[in-house]
């Protein structure tokens, strides 16, 4: 079914199908399925372990998995040089005339979950070599709250007969919190989160290493994911998760008081998985979609699909992330503007202005505009943008336009093609020479936002192929798995149906009502085009 007539139909019948349920199911397949099937369906032929297709790069999860196989980089710009592209120049920052800044704070909760690229030690010969591969389990599991091994899960836990099922925490300023990881030095890892001979078990926060002051270093959380303490707006949404499970926990184990502690846990983790799967769709995926109709996170869907196969994270996915420039150049945080460099890994923030503020906060200012040129000085200068284009080049990914020849989209022929701001055309014609040889990921950001949605098009397609193909493949969603009554409980599934933003999540877990509070990723003044 050609796009026009798919958009003509939602424009026709969308207001309809709000009020009749059946008719919204059918146009709620239809959209995913369409989604999904612009890209070919896994397990992909290729994967980053090797240039051919091989036993490991078709069973060793170690290695991302590739859309395209690789292509030769010779001839190419020095990554130094392509990230200009991203230099705003002196030019204050463009902002999104659509996004908040929850959008890029839940979009990087999201995929550190399982876009976990391996970092390089000092061995020169490893670096070449770790970007390609994948620590994660490759699945929405929430493992910056959880863990990804059953050994991190079990020192997460608390582990009590009279607080069966809960999550360790600890209380600040009258708030519930993680526990720290570190005592009071600030550099030993607590006894509590090491195994027997002494070794940590939980994943050291990455970049930890650079963070000198003690007092910063004291307020870090003991979290499942190395990266969910990168930031005060990423700390506050596993926060926010980690009260949920341990209030689900209290309800389950109030009414099953038959239930071990591992059967309450297991069955709160359980619900809370499947409530964040609705987010992604039903709060972060419908805030992305330009489409005049709200899709909906339905399991159904991918239970006969073709496209439901495991999941494998692709070398393309965690390159098409790297949403920097979203990010603005000072993030306000109860009243005080900090740059945005001097908030890295800083969870006093959070925990001095609490997490009802701190959600009101991110949620009340402007994300910046995704795109070329407007990327913050802060972030430029570490260096952060030059780092993913030599990940680009190591993975030997394909040019910009085989990816969209590859998603059946318009291949660009001349630079004007790609971009309508003529800076941007001038870049790339002066840095590329040809538009054949343009990198993936300079291509990927210097096209245009499309209509209605903070992304553009090549990206937009992308995560619509993703998201709803890794989200909906969840093994908690299979037809058996979600039919079986005992995997939430009745009354877990009513907290299901009944959670459909960050918001209500919010309201169960903080002491004063919100109010009119708005807690959205979409801003107030957005009017659609």
């Amino acid at each position: 079914m050609p796009t026009w007539l798919i958009n003509y139909l939602l424009l026709a019948l969308g207001p309809l199908a709000e009020r009749w349920n059946w008719l919204h199911r059918q146009l709620n397949r239809l959209i995913i399925n369409r989604a999904v099937t612009g890209a070919r369906t896994r397990p992909h032929p290729w994967s980053t372990a090797h240039a051919y297709i091989s036993w490991t790069s078709l069973t060793d999860h170690a290695w991302s998995a590739r859309h395209l196989p690789e292509h030769p980089q010779e001839g190419l710009p020095a990554p130094a040089l392509v990230s200009r592209l991203f230099e705003r120049g002196g030019k204050p920052q463009a902002l999104c005339a659509k996004s908040t800044c929850l959008f890029p704070a839940f979009a990087q909760y999201l995929t550190d979950g399982f876009i976990r690229t391996r970092m390089p030690n000092s061995s020169a010969n490893e670096t070449e070599e770790v970007r390609k591969q994948n620590t994660s389990n490759h699945q929405i599991d929430l493992c910056p709250l959880y863990g990804r091994t059953k050994a991190q899960t079990d020192v997460l836990r608390l582990k009590s007969p009279a607080q069966r099922g809960r999550l360790k925490s600890q209380r600040i300023n009258g708030e519930d919190y993680a526990p720290f990881l570190y005592e009071d030095d600030g550099e030993t890892v607590r006894a509590e989160f090491k195994n027997f001979r002494g070794e940590d078990i939980l994943d050291t926060p990455l970049g930890v290493e650079h963070k000198k002051d003690p007092g910063l270093r004291r307020a870090i959380f003991a979290y499942g994911g190395d990266r969910a303490n990168a930031t005060p707006q990423v700390s506050m949404i596993n926060t926010l998760l980690l009260r949920e499970h341990n209030r689900v926990a209290d309800a389950l184990a109030a009414d099953h008081p038959d239930w071990d502690d591992d059967r309450v846990f297991e069955t709160a983790r359980n619900i809370l998985i499947v409530i964040y799967i609705k987010l992604v769709i039903e709060e972060y995926i419908n805030h992305i979609m330009p489409l005049p109709f709200r899709l909906r996170a339905e399991p159904s869907v991918a239970w006969n699909a073709p496209w439901n196969k495991p999941n494998w994270i692709t070398t393309e996915f965690s390159l098409l992330y790297r949403w920097h420039s979203l990010i603005p150049d000072k993030m306000v945080w109860g009243g005080t503007a900090y740059p945005v460099g001097a908030t890295g890994m800083d969870n006093r923030i959070l925990t001095t202005i609490g997490l009802a503020q701190a959600f009101q906060d991110i949620a009340g200012q402007p994300a910046g505009k995704l795109g070329a040129f407007n990327t913050a000085d802060d972030l430029v200068q570490m260096g952060i943008e030059a780092r993913a284009i030599d990940q680009n080049r190591r993975c030997r990914l394909a040019p910009y336009t085989a990816y969209r020849r590859y998603l059946d989209l318009a291949v660009p022929e001349r630079f004007e093609d790609i971009s309508s701001d003529p800076a941007v055309v001038r870049f790339l014609r002066e840095t590329y020479v040809e538009v054949g040889k343009i990198d993936f990921y300079a291509g990927l950001f210097a096209e245009d936002t499309v209509k209605n949605s903070p992304l553009p098009e090549l990206i937009l397609r992308f995560v619509a192929v993703d998201a709803f193909s890794q989200a909906l493949t969840n093994p908690l969603l299979s037809e058996h798995v979600w039919k079986e009554g005992s995997t939430f409980t009745a009354w877990g599934r009513e907290l299901i149906a009944g959670t459909n933003t960050m918001r209500d999540i919010l309201a169960r877990n903080v002491a004063a009502p919100l109010g009119d509070a708005r807690i959205a990723m979409t801003r107030a003044d957005w009017r659609r085009g």
